[in-house]
């Protein structure tokens, strides 16, 4: 699939606001509306587009303890690699699961109501994930940035994905 500067243009419509008409849309891009209702159709399809979400805020909602967890394994067995994976994406508490090179093997974003609430996490869920050897828990104090929209003047046309 070729992404040119018209879809990009879509994206960062969507990406501010993916509540917008169609209609709407399409005059911010300087398209008509069939051919941007298709662009969007297009995008969503090919999985450019994976989802149509509301950000919420989560200390508004009483999660408002974020903790980073690095993960070392006991093993790096593809067997235990898998069964780990599984077993963290699952785990409701975490909100990001990278593989990560360097000195851990992985790291997760952790979301939860009180650092009380994530000691039992820790205690109950995550020392018990499979090949855990060693995990390294660090609180967010406060958040300063986490931004939803990409970096679109870093994106070069010629050197989109397929």
């Amino acid at each position: 699939m070729k992404i040119d500067s018209f879809d990009i243009k879509i994206l960062q419509q969507l990406q501010k606001d993916a509540s917008q008409s169609v209609h709407t849309i399409a005059e911010q891009v300087g398209l008509s509306h069939t051919p941007c209702w298709r662009r969007i159709k297009r995008l969503q399809e090919s999985g450019v587009i994976s989802a149509n979400v509301a950000l919420v805020n989560a200390k508004k909602v009483g999660l408002g303890v974020v903790v980073f967890v690095t993960v070392k394994l006991n093993s790096h067995d593809e067997q235990i690699l898998a069964q780990f994976e599984s077993a963290a994406v699952a785990m409701d508490e975490v909100m990001q699961c990278y593989i990560m090179s360097g000195d851990v093997d992985y790291l997760l974003r952790v979301v939860v109501q009180s650092i009380e609430q994530y000691e039992q996490t820790l205690k109950r869920k995550l020392v018990n994930l499979p090949g855990v050897a060693a995990l390294n828990s660090s609180f967010a104090l406060r958040e300063l940035k986490n931004q939803h929209l990409l970096p679109w003047q870093l994106v070069s046309t010629g050197n989109l994905q397929h």
